[in-house]
């Protein structure tokens, strides 16, 4: 009843009295670049007034998940580490359950992805004879990305390694335009290999059930700005998605999307804030 109570109170919308979670994404819904998208603080707070659960999960791997927290507390929302789920986790995990069957990578990535690696058990041959001579070879975009982390990666998988990535949105969103994505790095790769990357990111399944691992029961809806990693990664989760227009998506897009979103808003606040 308290919930209830809770809801009562605060400006909630229709649609997100529905749901007991939001699942959100970060880039081009919570935030562009380093500023937060119109109210999406006050949206965010209004969630968790009326009692909703809130998880932030991203296929943003450049940053680690104390890294997300800090980012989200220096924008103005309140977060916890338990709250969000990151590609880079999901990465970990994957790498966990088989490094039995692979044990060096060539990693192309940021800090943490290289410590997600390393936390999962495996040697990363990267900077060595053994380069490319590596088992696997982990994909996830960064800002130092180089054409001689491409020349080694391709070597690597045209002797015998595996790839798997962080995801394959080709961009994300920043201030002064789209930026490539992991989808843009891991599409050279598999041009120049000949080989197929395994996805461990949206639009998989894996990060929203792990999100609703960490809340618990209760009906979920996703909300995000792309329609093939966050729309068609609820779909895989089978979750209702809705779609916000401060990223990637258009409202065209948008709305001739089949299946569709359950709803489309100009902002995040637009979605989650009555009136």
């Amino acid at each position: 009843m308290a919930a209830k109570d809770n809801q009562a109170d605060v400006p909630l919308s229709p649609l997100l009295r529905r749901y007991d979670h939001a699942l959100l994404d970060l880039d081009g819904c919570v935030w562009v670049g380093e500023e937060p998208t119109p109210r999406a603080v006050e949206a965010v707070s209004a969630l968790r007034e009326a009692g909703k659960g809130v998880a932030f999960v991203t296929n943003d791997a450049r940053l680690g998940g104390e890294e997300f927290v800090r980012k989200l507390w220096r924008l103005g929302f309140q977060a916890s580490l338990e709250e969000v789920v990151t590609v880079g986790g999901a990465l970990q995990h994957w790498l966990s359950e088989r490094r039995d069957r692979a044990a060096s990578a060539f990693v192309i990535g940021s800090a943490a992805i290289w410590r997600h690696v390393e936390d999962a058990g495996m040697r990363i041959v990267n900077r060595t004879d053994l380069a490319t001579r590596a088992d696997l070879v982990v994909v996830a975009a960064h800002d130092d990305f180089s054409y001689a982390e491409l020349r080694d990666a391709t070597q690597a998988v045209l002797r015998g390694a595996g790839i798997v990535t962080a995801g394959r949105d080709p961009t994300f969103p920043m201030p002064d335009g789209p930026w490539p994505g992991t989808g843009a790095i891991v599409a050279a790769l598999e041009r120049a290999s000949g080989a197929r990357a395994l996805s461990v990111g949206k639009p998989e399944a894996a990060l929203f059930h792990t999100a609703l691992d960490r809340l618990g029961g209760g009906r979920a809806l996703v909300v995000g700005d792309r329609l093939d990693a966050d729309l068609g990664g609820a779909r895989a989760a089978d979750l209702d998605g809705a779609i916000v227009l401060t990223g990637a998506t258009t409202r065209e897009e948008a709305e001739a999307a089949d299946p569709p979103p359950v709803a489309v808003a100009d902002t995040l606040a637009d979605l989650v804030l009555r009136g």
